[in-house]
C-alpha cells in the first residue's frame, strides 16, 4: 500500500497516516499470524514528521485562562487548561479523572485507572503542583466523592476542543491544540532547569523521548560541549 496514496486519499497529516496505517500494518501481521490470511501484506509507512515544538510561554497560557473564564465559557474549561498544564497529561487521562484518584491530603494524582490496559501512553502516579491545590480543593467542594473532577452537570465530558479553540482565538492565539498544554508542561519544565529524570518521570514518558523532543529548552542543553570546545585538551604540546 503506497502511504502517499492513502495520504492524500485521508487529506491527513503525515503524523496522523503514520499512525494509521501502522494500525492497519499490526492487524495485517496479527491476521497472518494467527492464518486467517495466507501471506502478509506490505504496508509502507510514511516517515516519521518531526515532533512539534509549539508551545505556549506563561503570557499566553494566561492569556487562554482568562479567555476561558468569560462568562460564554463553560465553568469546567480553565481548570482543565490549568490541570493540563500543571500535570502534563493528555486530554483523555485529564477528562476520565474522577475524585477517588486525587488524594488531596497526600497531595497526589493517580492518573492510572484500575483494569485499563497498559499501552505506551503511560498516566502514573505524580505530586500536585502547589499552583494546581488550591484550584482542586475549589473543585472538591463542588464535586461528588465518586464523580469525575470535570464534569457537566455530573456527566463525563466529551471533548474539549471546540471550547479550547474558541479559547485560543479569543485570546488572539493560533497553532494550538489541547495537547500543546503537555507540549507547554514538557517545555517549562526544562526552561526551568528541572532534572530530566525528574522530569521525566513526572511526564512519564523515557528521558529519551522528554531530552529528543524538548531537551533544547534546558538551560544546560550542550552547555558543556559549547564550552569544551574551545578549551586547549590537557595533553596538547605547548610549541614555544
Amino acid at each position: 500500500m503506497c502511504s502517499l496514496r492513502y495520504m492524500e486519499k485521508r487529506s491527513r497529516s503525515a503524523g496522523t497516516v503514520r499512525r494509521e496505517l501502522g494500525v492497519l500494518r499490526a492487524a495485517i501481521n496479527h491476521a497472518h499470524r494467527t492464518g486467517r490470511i495466507t501471506r502478509p501484506v506490505a504496508v509502507e509507512l510514511p516517515e516519521r514528521p518531526e515532533p512539534k515544538d509549539r508551545w505556549l510561554t506563561r503570557e499566553e497560557a494566561a492569556a487562554v485562562i482568562r479567555a476561558a473564564r468569560t462568562r460564554q465559557a463553560r465553568l469546567y474549561l480553565p481548570q482543565f487548561i490549568l490541570i493540563g498544564l500543571y500535570t502534563g497529561r493528555r486530554k483523555e487521562a485529564i477528562l476520565s479523572l474522577r475524585w477517588p484518584q486525587v488524594d488531596l491530603e497526600a497531595r497526589t494524582i493517580n492518573f492510572d485507572i484500575t483494569g485499563r490496559k497498559r499501552t505506551k501512553k503511560r498516566r502514573g502516579i505524580i505530586p500536585i503542583s502547589p499552583r494546581l491545590l488550591p484550584h482542586l480543593r475549589r473543585l472538591r467542594k463542588r464535586g461528588s466523592d465518586l464523580g469525575y473532577v470535570l464534569h457537566i452537570n455530573g456527566e463525563r465530558i466529551k471533548d474539549i476542543k471546540k471550547g479550547f479553540a474558541t479559547a485560543c482565538t479569543r485570546a488572539g492565539i493560533s497553532g494550538v491544540t489541547p495537547h500543546t498544554l503537555k507540549h507547554t508542561a514538557a517545555t517549562w519544565l526544562m526552561q526551568s532547569g528541572t532534572d530530566p529524570w525528574q522530569a521525566a518521570g513526572f511526564l512519564s514518558i523515557s528521558v529519551e523521548t522528554l531530552l529528543r523532543v524538548y531537551g533544547h529548552h534546558h538551560p544546560d542543553y550542550q552547555r558543556e560541549a559549547a564550552e569544551n570546545i574551545g578549551r586547549r585538551p590537557r595533553n596538547a604540546r605547548v610549541i614555544a
